[in-house]
């Protein structure tokens, strides 16, 4: 680096793609990993999750967490397992999460590379390990350091951290990185996933103002949601059609975030006398720990959904869906299989990847008088997207599955800032405007939010490239 380019920033994952967030700070005196995810979709990201890390592991003095979605933090355990030793800084909401997370994902891990090894030995192929497993992540979390909304914070003698809040699950953050040397500073703005203003539960993204570098998510770039009202009147009719059908409705959903919206949704009908169905499974072991942490921290919510649990309820969902029922035991979930009609099924993984909801689909994606409710964003190369793209035919299992239940799909339900949501909040950066980087989107995606950002602010939107390195 020369004297004027003191710092550099290199883009690792989640670069022209959605999935395995990862950025690499250097500057003269520290190195800061900004985000370790997993890459999700297919063998190529099954692959890219067993790459070594296009950096040195030792030269890393700390790692900085925006929230807990396993494509933003999934590879932490990998990293440690590599010999990482310094602190993971997140939010106190994050570092109350992360260990569900963390945890489920190296059983599933494990379990999948169980039964890849069996199929692997009978064709006489080589075996593989886990990209970690819970000794790993029992170390990764002896490394958590939680800092609170707000609260500029030291990381490095060049360095102050602050998360801001960014309403897309709970604890999730806008990361704001000041790095200084003896000529002044520069400051990092990271926009993590910033949230939908129209959901549920969580406060709105914090506002910022001022940046030297903004890095923006662009998951949405391309499209504006569905008004929440809209999507729930949508989301009340799929319901009442699968009730008249008679069939099951399936509701792949991300444990944290998306899960607890759909149960606020799904409480709320009842408790106004319009759910006709009269029992709803929250099948995901991960997704009943993470809602009782939601419970936990209430005082992260925005007022009015606050004040409207804390009238209702007192220490669990159940008292706000009295119906549901929560299965934790792989016995439990199987019993659900012999329920062929009348119950809404919410399980993961949301992107249909994995997970129990995969049984469920084996059981009665096949079935005409089926739904299937999609409330999130499916990545390209996922099962969900596949489904979401019409395919008439998907492999369950490694089996051929026919597709006749009834697909809803309701992107209103989605937890990330749609297209004019992105734009508005980084209009608030004040001039000289921050120089613009569109990250965690595919390229599509990208390109459109980049033409919307030169049509209507005149401010040129850069789209790095994987593995590019920029210096200021």
């Amino acid at each position: 680096m020369t004297k004027k380019q003191t710092a550099k920033l290199t883009f690792i994952g989640a670069t022209r793609q959605v999935t395995g967030s990862c950025y690499l700070l250097e500057t003269a005196s520290s190195t800061i990993l900004l985000e370790c995810g997993l890459y999700q979709g297919g063998r190529r990201a099954e692959q890219q999750n067993r790459d070594a890390f296009p950096f040195k592991i030792d030269k890393i003095d700390a790692v900085v967490i925006s929230h807990t979605h396993l494509d933003h933090c999934g590879l932490l355990p990998k990293l440690v397992k590599g010999g990482y030793q310094g602190p993971i800084y997140m939010t106190t909401g994050t570092y109350d999460l992360i260990e569900v997370m963390l945890k489920d994902a190296a059983h599933l891990e494990v379990k999948d590379v169980e039964w890849e090894n069996k199929q692997r030995l009978r064709a006489g192929k080589p075996l593989i390990e886990p990209l970690y497993t819970q000794e790993d992540v029992d170390l990764t979390l002896h490394s958590r350091e939680a800092i609170r909304y707000a609260q500029e914070t030291k990381i490095r003698p060049d360095i102050s951290l602050t998360f801001h809040e960014a309403g897309h699950i709970l604890g999730s953050a806008v990361v704001e990185l000041e790095i200084r040397d003896s000529k002044g500073s520069k400051t990092l703005v990271f926009s993590g996933d910033l949230g939908n203003s129209d959901a549920a539960l969580l406060k709105d993204p914090a506002i910022l103002t001022r940046a030297d570098i903004l890095l923006l998510e662009s998951t949405y770039g391309d499209r504006n949601h569905v008004s929440m009202t809209a999507t729930i009147e949508e989301f009340r009719q799929a319901l009442d059609t699968a009730a008249e059908s008679g069939g099951n409705v399936m509701i792949p959903s991300f444990a944290v975030g998306r899960t607890q919206e759909v149960l606020y949704w799904l409480g709320k009908f009842y408790r106004d006398g319009s759910l006709r169905q009269q029992q709803v499974f929250l099948d995901s072991p991960m997704a009943i720990a993470a809602s009782d942490i939601y419970f936990e921290n209430l005082h992260l919510f925005n007022e009015e959904d606050e004040a409207a649990f804390r009238q209702v309820v007192k220490s669990n969902w159940k008292e706000w869906l009295p119906i549901l029922k929560c299965t934790l035991t792989p016995e439990e979930s199987m019993q659900i299989n012999r329920i062929t009609g009348g119950a809404i099924i919410i399980a993961g993984s949301g992107m249909c990847s994995g997970g129990r909801i995969r049984h469920h689909f084996k059981n009665n994606l096949w079935r005409s008088n089926a739904h299937l409710v999609i409330v999130g964003f499916q990545a390209e190369g996922t099962l969900g997207r596949a489904l979401v793209d019409g395919a008439k035919n998907v492999m369950v299992f490694r089996n051929e599955t026919a597709v006749n239940a009834t697909l809803h799909t309701l992107g209103g339900f989605s937890a990330h800032a749609d297209q004019t949501q992105l734009i508005k909040w980084a209009g608030h950066f004040k001039d000289p405007r921050p120089e613009l980087y569109l990250i965690h989107g595919e390229l599509d995606k990208m390109l459109e939010l980049q033409r919307c950002f030169h049509d209507k602010h005149q401010w040129y939107a850069n789209i790095p490239k994987p593995g590019q390195t920029i210096r200021f």
